[in-house]
């Protein structure tokens, strides 16, 4: 009796581990084609905006430097000025444009780590895992631990 309880026991304390290397996984990610196309023309459209700005500063510079020696103090001063003006909103354009990319970078693959993270916890539950950890960023995993990374990418449609 007292053996049956105790197996019970262990039985029901029995631990199952997993181990998924999510780097990995996330590089199979279909979606990922889709957010670098999206990020590749995003890129592109601030590229070409900026590209037309420089063009537009360069050639105003230019002007400003071959009339330079024929314009009035008041004349100078105000197109240095222009051209300092001109020079800021570059900046500010260039700055904005890194952080609105970096935003959006964010915003294309939240969707793509949740159904990562979904199709875990799925694996994990339907198989009966107490644990499953990220082999990419652990650094032990214990023998009896099972990687689960096939069940996740059949889970995901990832061949």
């Amino acid at each position: 009796m007292i053996m049956a309880v105790l197996a019970l026991t262990l039985t029901a304390n029995a631990q199952k581990f997993g181990y998924v290397n999510t780097q990995e996984l996330f590089m199979l990610m279909p979606e990922l084609k889709d957010v670098q196309a999206r990020m590749d023309s995003l890129n592109k459209q601030y590229e070409n905006m900026l590209m037309s700005m420089q063009e537009e500063y360069q050639k105003k510079y230019q002007d400003y430097q071959q009339k330079q020696s024929t314009l009035t103090d008041a004349m100078r001063q105000i197109q240095e000025e222009e051209l300092y003006s001109m020079q800021q909103r570059l900046q500010t354009t260039y700055q904005t444009a890194q952080q609105d990319v970096e935003q959006k970078r964010t915003e294309y693959l939240k969707p793509v780590h949740e159904k990562m993270g979904k199709a875990i916890q799925e694996v994990g539950s339907a198989n009966n895992y107490t644990y499953i950890f990220d082999s990419a960023a652990t650094v032990y995993i214990a023998p009896d631990a099972d990687n689960v990374m096939p069940l996740v990418k059949a889970k995901l449609g990832i061949k």
